[in-house]
């Protein structure tokens, strides 16, 4: 009885020996595998063993890696043994939608890379599992760089990727604002333009340069469309208003004759009805036609036959510093007859 006793004892403590052994081989690899070193020998054997086999359906069913990747989606022992979380299930459609809404909530994809800090605008880009988006060849990189597939925001592990394009959407529609922008701009400038061109502005400072830019206009255009030689063309307009100005010279001393006496007193009627008190050259009073010669403020005074009032010293002084052959009117420039009164 005693002897069953011991056997029993025995199988148990062996039992639970090689449970413990079986344990720590398996916690061992798992840690060789994920934590410490995957590329290193540990392992070796265990690629080996598995890569005789054919892969299995659940490896086959997460898209079928090879590499480095592989090693990590096949199951280990740990995980055989439940002592370590198993992968995930692979995302169905209605997950992958809700990803994306969290993705497009998020506005991961107007945002630049996480790990280049570029605009995604028109290159690959890939959403992970854990509703993040990178450049795909950012997230190969990385992926290549540290031997480990985890996602570079939150660092989780065993995701799933799936290409879009809300970047390259948003990018095209970023450009075509951008276009129609330009062009309203300057279609709306274009417009502007020309109504200030052809509408008078209401403010008298605006108006004042509107008519100024238009008189300048016409002048341009017109020296654009005259001669060549401006000199030239500058002295014919000279000698055409001299020619001008001598035929109506002309014309003025021909047809004044000399008024009558009436014609002196219905002159002289108009200057008193005017009021006439002093001299339009030296700006001092008038004798007038009512003082007389004995006056002793009296100077001598000339009635112009277009009916103005001159001291006679300062007609004189007038017509010697006049060029013309007959001076005019200081007052009306008119050809005139004078008497003394």
């Amino acid at each position: 009885m005693c002897c069953c006793i011991n056997v029993f004892n025995e199988s148990s403590a062996f039992k639970s020996s090689s449970k413990l052994v079986i344990t720590s081989v398996a916690f061992q690899d798992h840690i060789a595998r994920s934590l410490l070193h995957p590329h290193s020998s540990l392992s070796k054997p265990l690629l080996k063993s598995k890569s005789k086999r054919p892969q299995n359906a659940e490896a086959i069913g997460r898209g079928g890696e090879t590499g480095p990747q592989r090693r990590v989606l096949l199951f280990c022992s740990a995980q055989k043994l439940g002592l370590v979380a198993s992968p995930a299930e692979r995302l169905t459609e209605a997950k992958w939608s809700q990803v994306k809404a969290r993705s497009v909530q998020q506005g991961d994809s107007a945002q630049p890379c996480a790990i280049c800090r570029e605009e995604f605008r028109i290159q690959p880009q890939v959403l992970l599992s854990c509703s993040h988006v990178f450049h795909k060849a950012c997230l190969q990189a990385f992926e290549r760089f540290t031997g480990r597939k985890c996602c570079p925001m939150c660092r989780k592990e065993q995701y799933e990727t799936r290409v879009i394009h809300d970047a390259a959407r948003l990018f095209r529609h970023q450009c075509a604002t951008r276009i129609q922008a330009c062009w309203r701009g300057y279609v709306a400038r274009k417009w502007y333009s020309r109504v200030k061109r052809t509408i008078c502005p209401q403010d008298k400072q605006l108006r004042h340069k509107f008519f100024e830019a238009k008189l300048q206009e016409l002048n341009d255009s017109f020296v654009r469309y005259c001669h060549a030689d401006l000199e030239a063309f500058l002295s014919d307009i000279d000698r055409s208003l001299s020619s001008s100005r001598r035929v109506f010279q002309q014309l003025d001393r021909k047809g004044i004759s000399e008024p009558q006496e009436k014609d002196w007193d219905r002159i002289q009627s108009q200057v008193i009805s005017r009021g006439v008190s002093e001299c339009p050259i030296c700006l001092t009073a008038l004798g007038g036609v009512t003082l007389t010669a004995d006056h002793p403020g009296h100077r001598p005074t000339v009635l112009l036959s277009c009916s103005h009032l001159f001291h006679q010293l300062c007609l004189e002084a007038f017509e010697a510093f006049t060029a013309a052959s007959r001076p005019s009117c200081p007052l009306c420039r008119s050809v005139y007859h004078k008497r003394l009164i």
